[in-house]
Protein backbone atom coordinates (compact mmCIF):
# COMPACT_ATOMS: atom_id res chain seq x y z
CA UNK A 1 0.00 0.00 0.00
CA UNK A 2 0.98 3.57 -1.02
CA UNK A 3 1.60 6.10 1.64
CA UNK A 4 -1.49 8.29 2.11
CA UNK A 5 -1.15 11.71 3.26
CA UNK A 6 -2.51 15.43 1.75
CA UNK A 7 0.64 17.08 1.34
CA UNK A 8 -0.57 20.20 2.10
CA UNK A 9 -1.23 19.79 5.24
CA UNK A 10 2.43 19.20 5.74
CA UNK A 11 5.25 21.51 7.19
CA UNK A 12 7.55 21.09 4.32
CA UNK A 13 4.71 21.96 1.68
CA UNK A 14 4.15 25.56 3.70
CA UNK A 15 7.61 25.68 3.77
CA UNK A 16 8.03 25.46 -0.05
CA UNK A 17 5.23 27.43 -0.76
CA UNK A 18 6.76 30.26 1.19
CA UNK A 19 10.45 29.77 -0.44
CA UNK A 20 9.03 30.15 -3.75
CA UNK A 21 6.88 33.36 -2.83
CA UNK A 22 10.25 34.77 -1.85
CA UNK A 23 11.75 33.12 -5.24
CA UNK A 24 9.49 34.74 -7.30
CA UNK A 25 10.30 38.38 -6.27
CA UNK A 26 13.78 37.94 -7.94
CA UNK A 27 13.67 37.45 -11.92
CA UNK A 28 15.24 34.19 -13.71
CA UNK A 29 17.45 36.43 -15.04
CA UNK A 30 18.31 38.26 -11.51
CA UNK A 31 18.82 34.57 -10.62
CA UNK A 32 21.94 34.20 -13.09
CA UNK A 33 23.41 37.86 -12.10
CA UNK A 34 23.49 36.31 -8.24
CA UNK A 35 25.00 33.42 -9.76
CA UNK A 36 26.90 32.97 -13.20
CA UNK A 37 27.03 29.59 -12.56
CA UNK A 38 23.96 28.57 -12.42
CA UNK A 39 24.28 26.38 -15.70
CA UNK A 40 27.15 23.66 -14.15
CA UNK A 41 25.16 23.32 -10.99
CA UNK A 42 21.55 22.89 -12.28
CA UNK A 43 22.20 21.23 -15.51
CA UNK A 44 22.52 17.08 -15.37
CA UNK A 45 24.44 14.43 -17.19
CA UNK A 46 22.64 10.87 -17.88
CA UNK A 47 23.68 8.68 -20.90
CA UNK A 48 24.29 11.13 -23.84
CA UNK A 49 21.83 13.60 -22.78
CA UNK A 50 22.38 17.13 -20.87
CA UNK A 51 19.18 18.54 -19.11
CA UNK A 52 19.30 21.89 -18.18
CA UNK A 53 17.30 23.28 -15.36
CA UNK A 54 18.74 26.53 -14.66
CA UNK A 55 16.79 28.35 -16.93
CA UNK A 56 13.88 27.72 -14.10
CA UNK A 57 12.57 29.55 -10.63
CA UNK A 58 15.59 27.03 -9.04
CA UNK A 59 17.98 27.48 -6.13
CA UNK A 60 19.70 25.09 -3.82
CA UNK A 61 16.91 25.98 -1.19
CA UNK A 62 14.26 25.33 -3.47
CA UNK A 63 16.21 21.94 -4.12
CA UNK A 64 16.43 21.55 -0.06
CA UNK A 65 12.86 22.26 0.46
CA UNK A 66 11.80 19.56 -2.37
CA UNK A 67 13.89 16.58 -0.50
CA UNK A 68 12.12 17.86 2.84
CA UNK A 69 8.74 17.01 1.13
CA UNK A 70 9.78 13.82 -0.80
CA UNK A 71 11.07 12.46 2.71
CA UNK A 72 8.48 13.44 4.38
CA UNK A 73 5.71 11.93 2.35
CA UNK A 74 8.23 8.92 2.22
CA UNK A 75 8.90 8.97 -1.25
CA UNK A 76 11.45 6.46 -1.63
CA UNK A 77 9.17 3.90 -0.09
CA UNK A 78 6.76 4.68 -2.75
CA UNK A 79 9.53 4.29 -5.68
CA UNK A 80 10.71 0.76 -4.01
CA UNK A 81 7.22 -0.12 -4.10
CA UNK A 82 6.84 0.53 -7.91
CA UNK A 83 10.03 -1.57 -8.67
CA UNK A 84 9.12 -4.15 -6.30
CA UNK A 85 5.87 -5.68 -7.40
CA UNK A 86 3.25 -4.06 -4.29
CA UNK A 87 0.51 -3.78 -5.68
CA UNK A 88 -0.14 0.31 -5.94
CA UNK A 89 -2.75 0.22 -8.41
CA UNK A 90 -4.96 -0.28 -5.47
CA UNK A 91 -8.05 0.39 -7.32
CA UNK A 92 -7.66 -2.67 -9.64
CA UNK A 93 -5.89 -4.50 -7.22
CA UNK A 94 -2.64 -4.53 -9.38
CA UNK A 95 0.73 -4.49 -9.33
CA UNK A 96 2.65 -1.85 -11.35
CA UNK A 97 5.82 -3.29 -13.27
CA UNK A 98 6.29 -1.70 -16.52
CA UNK A 99 9.89 -1.54 -15.39
CA UNK A 100 10.23 -5.32 -15.25
CA UNK A 101 10.21 -5.18 -18.97
CA UNK A 102 13.27 -3.11 -19.05
CA UNK A 103 15.15 -4.81 -16.29
CA UNK A 104 18.47 -6.09 -17.44
CA UNK A 105 19.61 -7.23 -13.72
CA UNK A 106 19.90 -11.32 -12.88
CA UNK A 107 16.94 -10.09 -9.71
CA UNK A 108 14.08 -12.12 -9.28
CA UNK A 109 10.88 -9.97 -9.67
CA UNK A 110 8.17 -11.11 -7.63
CA UNK A 111 4.29 -10.71 -8.13
CA UNK A 112 2.11 -12.65 -5.64
CA UNK A 113 5.38 -14.61 -4.64
CA UNK A 114 5.88 -15.78 -8.36
CA UNK A 115 9.00 -14.57 -10.14
CA UNK A 116 7.86 -13.13 -12.94
CA UNK A 117 11.21 -12.96 -15.21
CA UNK A 118 10.29 -16.13 -17.13
CA UNK A 119 7.14 -14.84 -18.36
CA UNK A 120 9.12 -12.25 -19.69
CA UNK A 121 11.70 -14.11 -21.17
CA UNK A 122 9.26 -16.18 -22.98
CA UNK A 123 7.41 -13.19 -24.57
CA UNK A 124 10.41 -11.30 -25.41
CA UNK A 125 12.36 -14.84 -27.34
CA UNK A 126 8.48 -15.40 -28.90
CA UNK A 127 8.55 -11.48 -30.38
CA UNK A 128 12.34 -12.10 -31.15
CA UNK A 129 11.52 -15.11 -33.45
CA UNK A 130 8.66 -13.71 -34.87
CA UNK A 131 10.37 -10.63 -36.04
CA UNK A 132 13.23 -12.67 -37.69
CA UNK A 133 10.75 -15.08 -39.13
CA UNK A 134 9.25 -11.82 -41.08
CA UNK A 135 12.59 -9.76 -41.63
CA UNK A 136 14.55 -13.24 -43.14
CA UNK A 137 11.16 -14.52 -45.01
CA UNK A 138 10.58 -17.41 -43.28
CA UNK A 139 7.23 -16.08 -42.48
CA UNK A 140 6.00 -15.45 -45.74
CA UNK A 141 1.75 -14.25 -46.74
CA UNK A 142 -0.70 -16.59 -48.47
CA UNK A 143 0.97 -15.99 -52.15
CA UNK A 144 4.51 -16.82 -50.74
CA UNK A 145 5.49 -12.92 -51.22
CA UNK A 146 7.77 -11.11 -48.24
CA UNK A 147 5.91 -8.72 -45.86
CA UNK A 148 6.32 -5.17 -46.31
CA UNK A 149 3.68 -3.52 -44.60
CA UNK A 150 2.79 -3.51 -40.89
CA UNK A 151 -0.40 -1.90 -39.85
CA UNK A 152 -0.58 -1.93 -36.12
CA UNK A 153 -4.43 -1.55 -35.42
CA UNK A 154 -5.07 -0.32 -31.56
CA UNK A 155 -5.76 2.86 -29.38
CA UNK A 156 -4.54 4.61 -26.47
CA UNK A 157 -1.48 2.97 -25.32
CA UNK A 158 -1.61 0.60 -27.83
CA UNK A 159 -0.85 2.97 -30.67
CA UNK A 160 0.22 6.16 -29.14
CA UNK A 161 3.72 4.61 -27.77
CA UNK A 162 4.45 2.20 -30.45
CA UNK A 163 3.85 5.20 -33.32
CA UNK A 164 5.77 7.82 -31.47
CA UNK A 165 8.53 5.41 -30.94
CA UNK A 166 8.22 4.08 -34.62
CA UNK A 167 8.77 7.86 -36.13
CA UNK A 168 11.10 9.08 -33.80
CA UNK A 169 13.73 6.00 -34.90
CA UNK A 170 12.96 6.10 -38.35
CA UNK A 171 16.63 6.09 -39.75
CA UNK A 172 16.85 3.05 -38.20
CA UNK A 173 13.62 1.56 -40.15
CA UNK A 174 14.44 -2.42 -41.38
CA UNK A 175 14.70 -2.15 -45.32
CA UNK A 176 11.59 -3.30 -47.27
CA UNK A 177 9.37 -2.47 -44.53
CA UNK A 178 6.62 0.27 -44.22
CA UNK A 179 4.41 0.25 -40.72
CA UNK A 180 1.27 1.99 -40.37
CA UNK A 181 -1.03 3.09 -37.32
CA UNK A 182 -4.36 2.90 -37.11
CA UNK A 183 -6.33 4.06 -34.11
CA UNK A 184 -9.28 6.19 -35.12
CA UNK A 185 -12.61 4.33 -35.55
CA UNK A 186 -13.14 6.82 -38.41
CA UNK A 187 -13.65 4.85 -41.36
CA UNK A 188 -10.93 7.75 -43.30
CA UNK A 189 -8.35 6.54 -41.06
CA UNK A 190 -8.42 2.76 -41.90
CA UNK A 191 -9.15 2.83 -45.80
CA UNK A 192 -6.73 5.87 -46.21
CA UNK A 193 -3.82 3.04 -44.70
CA UNK A 194 -5.54 0.48 -47.06
CA UNK A 195 -4.78 2.72 -50.07
CA UNK A 196 -1.31 2.11 -49.68
CA UNK A 197 -1.26 -1.46 -48.71
CA UNK A 198 -1.42 -4.71 -50.63
CA UNK A 199 -3.26 -7.11 -48.74
CA UNK A 200 -0.65 -10.37 -49.67
CA UNK A 201 2.25 -8.43 -48.45
CA UNK A 202 0.32 -6.76 -45.31
CA UNK A 203 0.91 -7.56 -41.93
CA UNK A 204 -1.48 -6.85 -39.42
CA UNK A 205 -1.39 -6.35 -35.56
CA UNK A 206 -4.29 -6.59 -33.63
CA UNK A 207 -3.54 -4.59 -30.17
CA UNK A 208 -6.01 -4.59 -27.50
CA UNK A 209 -5.41 -6.62 -24.33
CA UNK A 210 -9.23 -7.87 -23.91
CA UNK A 211 -10.08 -8.16 -27.61
CA UNK A 212 -13.27 -6.29 -27.11
CA UNK A 213 -12.39 -2.59 -27.65
CA UNK A 214 -14.85 -0.87 -29.70
CA UNK A 215 -12.96 1.17 -31.65
CA UNK A 216 -9.91 -1.21 -32.43
CA UNK A 217 -12.11 -3.99 -32.90
CA UNK A 218 -14.56 -2.80 -35.28
CA UNK A 219 -11.27 -1.61 -37.23
CA UNK A 220 -9.55 -5.16 -36.49
CA UNK A 221 -13.19 -6.85 -38.12
CA UNK A 222 -12.94 -4.36 -41.44
CA UNK A 223 -9.31 -4.94 -42.01
CA UNK A 224 -10.46 -8.60 -42.09
CA UNK A 225 -12.98 -7.97 -44.30
CA UNK A 226 -10.95 -6.21 -46.72
CA UNK A 227 -8.10 -8.63 -46.88
CA UNK A 228 -10.80 -11.63 -47.50
CA UNK A 229 -12.05 -9.30 -50.71
CA UNK A 230 -8.47 -10.52 -51.80
CA UNK A 231 -7.48 -13.77 -50.34
CA UNK A 232 -11.17 -15.40 -50.45
CA UNK A 233 -10.17 -18.24 -47.73
CA UNK A 234 -10.46 -17.42 -43.74
CA UNK A 235 -7.49 -19.76 -43.51
CA UNK A 236 -5.30 -17.41 -44.89
CA UNK A 237 -6.14 -14.97 -41.71
CA UNK A 238 -3.13 -16.64 -39.70
CA UNK A 239 -0.40 -15.43 -42.47
CA UNK A 240 -1.54 -11.94 -42.56
CA UNK A 241 -2.92 -11.36 -39.25
CA UNK A 242 -1.16 -11.68 -34.92
CA UNK A 243 -2.80 -10.45 -31.87
CA UNK A 244 -1.34 -8.68 -28.54
CA UNK A 245 -3.89 -10.09 -25.76
CA UNK A 246 -4.76 -12.23 -23.49
CA UNK A 247 -8.43 -13.03 -24.60
CA UNK A 248 -7.32 -16.28 -26.54
CA UNK A 249 -10.90 -17.30 -27.12
CA UNK A 250 -11.44 -14.20 -28.77
CA UNK A 251 -8.46 -14.07 -30.82
CA UNK A 252 -8.93 -18.04 -32.10
CA UNK A 253 -12.52 -16.45 -33.49
CA UNK A 254 -10.83 -14.45 -35.12
CA UNK A 255 -9.54 -16.95 -37.00
CA UNK A 256 -5.68 -15.98 -35.44
CA UNK A 257 -3.87 -19.00 -34.32
CA UNK A 258 -3.02 -19.13 -30.47
CA UNK A 259 0.40 -19.37 -31.66
CA UNK A 260 0.26 -16.07 -32.90
CA UNK A 261 -0.93 -14.61 -29.84
CA UNK A 262 1.67 -12.31 -28.04
CA UNK A 263 0.17 -11.66 -24.40
CA UNK A 264 1.37 -9.06 -21.64
CA UNK A 265 0.55 -9.15 -18.07
CA UNK A 266 -2.21 -7.05 -15.64
CA UNK A 267 0.32 -4.87 -13.83
CA UNK A 268 1.47 -3.83 -17.44
CA UNK A 269 -0.60 -0.41 -17.75
CA UNK A 270 -1.79 0.22 -21.60
CA UNK A 271 0.06 3.73 -21.27
CA UNK A 272 3.61 2.41 -19.95
CA UNK A 273 3.18 -0.41 -22.87
CA UNK A 274 5.57 -0.07 -25.33
CA UNK A 275 8.22 -1.96 -23.74
CA UNK A 276 6.02 -5.28 -23.57
CA UNK A 277 4.46 -6.88 -26.78
CA UNK A 278 2.78 -4.29 -27.45
CA UNK A 279 6.08 -2.95 -29.24
CA UNK A 280 5.80 -5.44 -31.39
CA UNK A 281 5.00 -2.99 -34.16
CA UNK A 282 8.59 -1.21 -32.82
CA UNK A 283 10.64 -4.61 -33.03
CA UNK A 284 8.88 -5.34 -36.80
CA UNK A 285 9.88 -1.98 -37.85
CA UNK A 286 13.27 -1.05 -36.17
CA UNK A 287 14.42 -4.79 -35.58
CA UNK A 288 14.45 -6.74 -32.48
CA UNK A 289 18.16 -6.01 -31.86
CA UNK A 290 16.80 -1.61 -32.16
CA UNK A 291 14.09 -2.71 -29.87
CA UNK A 292 16.21 -4.11 -27.32
CA UNK A 293 18.29 -0.96 -27.35
CA UNK A 294 15.35 0.67 -26.64
CA UNK A 295 14.85 -0.96 -23.50
CA UNK A 296 18.30 -0.90 -22.26
CA UNK A 297 17.65 2.98 -22.46
CA UNK A 298 14.70 3.14 -20.08
CA UNK A 299 16.88 0.59 -18.00
CA UNK A 300 19.53 3.59 -17.54
CA UNK A 301 16.80 5.73 -16.54
CA UNK A 302 15.34 3.54 -13.91
CA UNK A 303 18.27 3.00 -12.15
CA UNK A 304 19.07 6.37 -12.08
CA UNK A 305 15.31 7.49 -10.54
CA UNK A 306 15.51 4.33 -8.29
CA UNK A 307 19.42 4.66 -7.03
CA UNK A 308 20.18 8.59 -7.43
CA UNK A 309 19.72 10.96 -4.29
CA UNK A 310 16.50 12.87 -5.05
CA UNK A 311 19.10 15.97 -4.99
CA UNK A 312 21.06 15.24 -8.23
CA UNK A 313 17.40 12.79 -9.27
CA UNK A 314 16.32 14.07 -12.96
CA UNK A 315 12.91 13.06 -12.69
CA UNK A 316 12.36 13.67 -9.53
CA UNK A 317 13.33 17.08 -10.03
CA UNK A 318 11.69 17.60 -13.55
CA UNK A 319 8.22 16.91 -11.11
CA UNK A 320 8.75 18.97 -8.37
CA UNK A 321 9.56 22.13 -10.41
CA UNK A 322 6.43 21.36 -12.32
CA UNK A 323 4.19 20.55 -9.36
CA UNK A 324 5.72 24.07 -8.33
CA UNK A 325 4.64 26.00 -11.42
CA UNK A 326 1.07 24.68 -10.45
CA UNK A 327 0.61 25.27 -7.15
CA UNK A 328 2.86 28.34 -6.21
CA UNK A 329 2.75 30.27 -9.35
CA UNK A 330 -0.52 29.81 -11.12
CA UNK A 331 0.70 27.63 -13.96
CA UNK A 332 -2.47 25.41 -15.20
CA UNK A 333 -0.28 24.29 -18.65
CA UNK A 334 3.08 22.71 -19.82
CA UNK A 335 4.29 22.80 -23.28
CA UNK A 336 6.68 20.58 -24.98
CA UNK A 337 8.66 21.51 -27.90
CA UNK A 338 10.49 18.85 -29.21
CA UNK A 339 13.34 20.33 -32.21
CA UNK A 340 12.94 17.56 -33.91
CA UNK A 341 10.40 16.46 -36.64
CA UNK A 342 11.12 12.75 -35.73
CA UNK A 343 9.93 13.31 -31.92
CA UNK A 344 6.51 15.34 -33.83
CA UNK A 345 4.12 12.19 -31.82
CA UNK A 346 6.23 13.19 -28.77
CA UNK A 347 3.51 15.45 -27.27
CA UNK A 348 0.57 13.56 -27.78
CA UNK A 349 2.29 10.74 -26.23
CA UNK A 350 3.02 12.66 -23.51
CA UNK A 351 -0.71 14.18 -23.28
CA UNK A 352 -1.92 10.77 -22.76
CA UNK A 353 1.16 9.28 -20.03
CA UNK A 354 0.32 12.56 -18.23
CA UNK A 355 -3.18 13.82 -18.40
CA UNK A 356 -4.85 10.39 -18.00
CA UNK A 357 -2.22 9.31 -15.18
CA UNK A 358 -2.53 12.13 -13.13
CA UNK A 359 -5.56 13.55 -13.90
CA UNK A 360 -7.75 12.82 -10.88
CA UNK A 361 -9.71 14.93 -8.63
CA UNK A 362 -9.90 12.13 -5.71
CA UNK A 363 -7.20 11.21 -3.25
CA UNK A 364 -5.67 7.80 -2.36
CA UNK A 365 -8.51 7.64 0.92
CA UNK A 366 -11.40 8.26 -1.66
CA UNK A 367 -11.64 11.43 -0.56
CA UNK A 368 -12.14 15.11 -2.92
CA UNK A 369 -8.57 16.91 -3.35
CA UNK A 370 -8.99 20.37 -3.28
CA UNK A 371 -5.56 21.44 -5.26
CA UNK A 372 -4.62 21.31 -9.11
CA UNK A 373 -3.73 17.25 -9.79
CA UNK A 374 -2.63 17.40 -13.88
CA UNK A 375 -2.29 20.47 -15.88
CA UNK A 376 -2.83 20.77 -19.70
CA UNK A 377 0.10 19.32 -21.87
CA UNK A 378 0.27 20.38 -24.98
CA UNK A 379 2.97 21.72 -27.70
CA UNK A 380 3.90 20.87 -31.57
CA UNK A 381 7.48 20.60 -32.83
CA UNK A 382 10.16 23.99 -33.36
CA UNK A 383 10.46 25.41 -35.39
CA UNK A 384 6.54 25.61 -36.32
CA UNK A 385 5.67 26.15 -33.51
CA UNK A 386 7.54 29.57 -33.06
CA UNK A 387 5.01 30.67 -36.01
CA UNK A 388 2.13 29.06 -33.99
CA UNK A 389 1.67 29.38 -30.36
CA UNK A 390 4.82 31.47 -29.61
CA UNK A 391 3.35 34.78 -29.75
CA UNK A 392 1.30 33.37 -26.74
CA UNK A 393 4.57 32.20 -25.19
CA UNK A 394 6.26 35.50 -25.28
CA UNK A 395 3.54 38.18 -24.46
CA UNK A 396 0.70 36.55 -23.08
CA UNK A 397 -0.47 36.61 -19.54
CA UNK A 398 -0.36 32.72 -18.72
CA UNK A 399 2.56 31.52 -16.92
CA UNK A 400 3.26 28.24 -19.52
CA UNK A 401 6.49 26.62 -18.33
CA UNK A 402 8.39 24.87 -21.20
CA UNK A 403 10.56 21.80 -21.89
CA UNK A 404 12.80 22.12 -24.96
CA UNK A 405 14.01 19.03 -26.64
CA UNK A 406 16.46 19.14 -29.47
CA UNK A 407 19.14 16.55 -31.06
CA UNK A 408 22.51 17.77 -31.63
CA UNK A 409 23.40 15.26 -34.35
CA UNK A 410 20.97 14.55 -37.51
CA UNK A 411 20.09 11.30 -39.08
CA UNK A 412 19.39 13.36 -42.27
CA UNK A 413 21.69 14.60 -45.39
CA UNK A 414 20.75 17.78 -44.88
CA UNK A 415 23.34 18.63 -42.35
CA UNK A 416 23.46 22.35 -43.20
CA UNK A 417 19.62 22.59 -41.81
CA UNK A 418 20.75 21.84 -38.18
CA UNK A 419 22.59 24.70 -37.08
CA UNK A 420 19.40 26.93 -38.08
CA UNK A 421 17.40 24.55 -36.31
CA UNK A 422 20.03 24.31 -32.90
CA UNK A 423 20.51 28.29 -33.67
CA UNK A 424 16.83 28.44 -32.95
CA UNK A 425 16.26 26.08 -30.03
CA UNK A 426 18.69 27.85 -28.08
CA UNK A 427 17.52 31.25 -29.20
CA UNK A 428 13.84 30.94 -27.92
CA UNK A 429 14.75 29.52 -24.00
CA UNK A 430 17.17 32.89 -23.83
CA UNK A 431 14.41 35.09 -25.19
CA UNK A 432 11.45 33.24 -22.97
CA UNK A 433 13.86 34.21 -20.48
CA UNK A 434 15.41 37.36 -20.89
CA UNK A 435 12.59 39.20 -23.07
CA UNK A 436 13.26 42.28 -24.29
CA UNK A 437 12.82 45.76 -22.33
CA UNK A 438 10.79 48.95 -23.16
CA UNK A 439 14.33 50.69 -23.16
CA UNK A 440 16.30 48.62 -25.99
CA UNK A 441 12.55 48.94 -27.71
CA UNK A 442 12.59 52.47 -27.37
CA UNK A 443 16.85 52.36 -28.96
CA UNK A 444 15.91 50.18 -31.57
CA UNK A 445 12.76 52.32 -32.67
CA UNK A 446 14.88 55.37 -32.27
CA UNK A 447 17.59 54.05 -34.47
CA UNK A 448 15.09 53.58 -37.43
CA UNK A 449 14.19 57.17 -37.13
CA UNK A 450 10.64 57.33 -35.87
CA UNK A 451 9.01 59.99 -34.64
CA UNK A 452 8.51 59.99 -31.23
CA UNK A 453 4.50 59.92 -31.45
CA UNK A 454 5.20 56.47 -33.54
CA UNK A 455 7.38 55.21 -30.78
CA UNK A 456 5.25 56.04 -28.20
CA UNK A 457 2.54 54.35 -29.94
CA UNK A 458 4.64 51.01 -30.84
CA UNK A 459 6.62 50.77 -27.63
CA UNK A 460 4.12 48.78 -25.58
CA UNK A 461 3.73 46.35 -28.49
CA UNK A 462 7.33 45.37 -28.84
CA UNK A 463 8.20 44.49 -25.34
CA UNK A 464 8.70 41.24 -24.18
CA UNK A 465 8.62 40.75 -20.49
CA UNK A 466 10.27 37.69 -19.90
CA UNK A 467 10.91 35.74 -17.56
CA UNK A 468 9.46 32.78 -18.75
CA UNK A 469 10.92 29.50 -17.18
CA UNK A 470 11.99 26.54 -19.44
CA UNK A 471 14.17 22.93 -19.04
CA UNK A 472 15.90 22.38 -22.24
CA UNK A 473 17.08 18.48 -22.86
CA UNK A 474 20.08 18.74 -25.74
CA UNK A 475 20.41 14.68 -26.73
CA UNK A 476 23.31 14.32 -28.73
CA UNK A 477 21.94 11.86 -31.18
CA UNK A 478 18.52 10.68 -31.62
CA UNK A 479 19.25 6.52 -31.12
CA UNK A 480 17.07 3.75 -29.79
CA UNK A 481 18.64 3.73 -26.29
CA UNK A 482 18.65 7.85 -26.52
CA UNK A 483 14.94 7.83 -26.85
CA UNK A 484 14.41 4.88 -24.30
CA UNK A 485 16.13 7.03 -21.59
CA UNK A 486 14.14 10.15 -22.26
CA UNK A 487 10.70 8.15 -22.48
CA UNK A 488 11.05 6.78 -19.17
CA UNK A 489 12.45 10.05 -17.55
CA UNK A 490 8.65 11.19 -18.22
CA UNK A 491 7.08 8.17 -17.20
CA UNK A 492 9.00 8.79 -14.04
CA UNK A 493 8.10 12.43 -13.80
CA UNK A 494 4.60 11.24 -13.91
CA UNK A 495 5.19 8.70 -11.05
CA UNK A 496 6.61 10.86 -8.74
CA UNK A 497 3.79 13.61 -9.17
CA UNK A 498 0.69 11.18 -8.62
CA UNK A 499 2.63 10.28 -4.84
CA UNK A 500 3.18 13.77 -3.96
CA UNK A 501 -0.03 14.77 -4.65
CA UNK A 502 -1.52 11.75 -3.09
CA UNK A 503 -3.81 10.53 -6.03
CA UNK A 504 -3.52 6.69 -8.11
CA UNK A 505 -1.71 7.45 -11.03
CA UNK A 506 -2.32 3.70 -12.68
CA UNK A 507 -5.69 3.86 -12.90
CA UNK A 508 -8.48 5.89 -15.95
CA UNK A 509 -11.73 5.44 -14.65
CA UNK A 510 -12.38 8.53 -16.64
CA UNK A 511 -12.35 6.98 -19.26
CA UNK A 512 -14.75 4.51 -18.83
CA UNK A 513 -18.02 6.59 -19.01
CA UNK A 514 -18.14 7.92 -22.06
CA UNK A 515 -17.49 4.22 -23.57
CA UNK A 516 -20.75 3.33 -21.63
CA UNK A 517 -22.69 5.86 -23.02
CA UNK A 518 -21.45 5.18 -26.57
CA UNK A 519 -22.43 1.79 -26.16
CA UNK A 520 -26.15 2.93 -25.25
CA UNK A 521 -26.29 5.12 -28.18
CA UNK A 522 -25.12 2.94 -30.94
CA UNK A 523 -28.34 0.75 -31.22
CA UNK A 524 -30.63 4.37 -30.67
CA UNK A 525 -28.42 5.70 -33.84
CA UNK A 526 -29.18 2.47 -35.88
CA UNK A 527 -32.97 2.50 -35.37
CA UNK A 528 -35.09 4.28 -36.38
CA UNK A 529 -37.37 4.85 -33.24
CA UNK A 530 -37.45 8.77 -31.43
CA UNK A 531 -35.14 8.77 -29.48
CA UNK A 532 -36.47 10.64 -25.93
CA UNK A 533 -33.79 8.63 -23.18
CA UNK A 534 -31.48 11.68 -22.81
CA UNK A 535 -31.54 15.30 -22.30
CA UNK A 536 -32.91 17.61 -24.75
CA UNK A 537 -29.45 18.66 -26.12
CA UNK A 538 -28.69 15.06 -27.00
CA UNK A 539 -32.13 14.13 -28.20
CA UNK A 540 -32.17 16.98 -30.56
CA UNK A 541 -28.29 15.86 -32.28
CA UNK A 542 -29.07 12.03 -32.34
CA UNK A 543 -32.52 13.09 -33.84
CA UNK A 544 -30.69 15.98 -36.42
CA UNK A 545 -28.19 13.13 -36.79
CA UNK A 546 -30.94 10.80 -38.28
CA UNK A 547 -32.75 13.09 -40.34
CA UNK A 548 -29.04 14.56 -41.94
CA UNK A 549 -27.82 10.47 -42.49
CA UNK A 550 -31.40 10.40 -45.08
Amino acid sequence: MLPRQNPTTTVAWHLLAKHYLSLRQHTLVDLFQQDPNRFDKLSYRIEKMVVDFSKNYLTQETIDCFVKLARTLNLNQSIEALFNGTRINETEDRAVLHTALRDLSNTKILVDGNDIRPDIARVKKQMKQFTHKVHSGTWLGYTKKKIKYIVNIGIGGSDLGPQMVTEALKPFMQKGITSYFVSNVDGYHLSQVLEHVKPAETLFIIASKTFTTQETMTNAYSARSWFLQHAHNEKHIVKHFVAISTNKQEVVKFGIAPDNMFVFWDWVGGRFSLWSAIGLSIALSIGYKNFEELLSGAYVADKHFRFTPFEHNIPFLMAMISLSYTHFCGATAEVVIPYSQLLHRLTPYLQQACMESNGKSVARDGTPVHYPTSGVIWGEPGTNGQHAFFQMLHQGTSLIPADFIAVVKSHNSLQHHQPILLSNFFAQTEALMTGKSEAVVRAELEKQGLAELMIQKLLPHKVFKGNHPSTSFLIEDLTPKNLGVLIALYEHKIFVQGCVLNIFSFDQWGVELGKQLANKILPELLSAKPVRTHDSSTNGLIQTYKKMRK
